[in-house]
């Protein structure tokens, strides 16, 4: 059987981001991402930021799997019925349509979906749930979700709900992960199931128990799977449902 074809969102600046491109729009991805697809056996294939059911529906007849990444900045609150709070830089239009007309459809359509970060926070959009705006503003913690040091040292703990597909894949209760985000899942649709969280209540991973692989992650695993096996394995599960779907697609 031929390697899965995994489907990956890209960021995009329509030319208002020095820090990508600056004036000239363009596509911006993190190799990261590309790699660990590789190495775990897919073929990723960054995806064009078309618009409409229509050409996402085509798209995803393409694919065997959908990595919604992260890395980006925030979705805007009227897409989950709340006004902005918050003096943040809200995502592109163009990738913001693109990741939440996939994830509705992949959801639908069964096609194995992995979300990082904000790529959870996505997947949670799509299908109806809501965000908390900003970490800092909205809950109190200690944790830091958002620390100064590289994303490939750890920040903090999970714990991790029994029965899941990620208990399988880590054999733990609890975890280390890193972390880079201001902004959390806060109501997920009925569907969804809360797998993971820090000890602040953050939510750190979700699934779909109706869904043969929905997995959405708020930490960052394409930074440590070189170095952690457990995280290696969120790819290789990932990538061991793609290819079952493309072969219940060709029998």
């Amino acid at each position: 059987m031929r390697k899965p074809i995994i489907g990956v969102t890209p960021d995009f600046n329509p030319g208002t981001r020095m820090d990508m491109g600056g004036k000239e729009p363009t596509y911006f991805l993190r190799a990261r991402y590309l790699q660990a697809i590789q190495e775990t056996g897919g073929v990723p294939i960054v995806l064009p930021l078309v618009r409409g059911e229509g050409h996402h529906r085509l798209l995803l007849k393409q694919l065997d799997g959908l990595l919604v990444t992260g890395s980006g900045w925030d979705l805007d609150p009227n897409l989950y019925g709340e006004r902005k709070q918050f003096p943040f830089q809200q995502m592109s239009e163009e990738r913001a349509q693109l990741e939440l007309g996939l994830s509705r459809l992949a959801f639908s359509l069964k096609v194995p979906t992995f979300g990082i970060c904000g790529g959870m926070q996505s997947m949670n959009v799509a299908l109806g749930g809501t965000l908390i705006q900003d970490i800092p503003s909205q809950i109190q913690t200690r944790l830091q979700h958002s620390p100064k040091k590289s994303a490939t040292k750890m920040a903090h703990v999970i714990r991790i709900e029994a029965k899941s597909w990620l208990s399988r894949i880590a054999k733990k209760k609890t975890i280390p992960v890193n972390s880079s985000h201001h902004q959390s899942v806060k109501a997920i649709p009925p569907l969804f199931r809360i797998t993971a969280t820090t000890s602040d209540g953050v939510v750190e991973a979700f699934e779909a128990d109706s869904h043969p692989f929905w997995l959405g992650v708020q930490w960052h695993p394409e930074f440590l799977y070189r170095k952690h096996s457990i995280q290696k394995g969120l790819f290789s599960a990932f990538i061991r449902a793609a290819r079952r779907y493309r072969s219940q697609m060709e029998n």
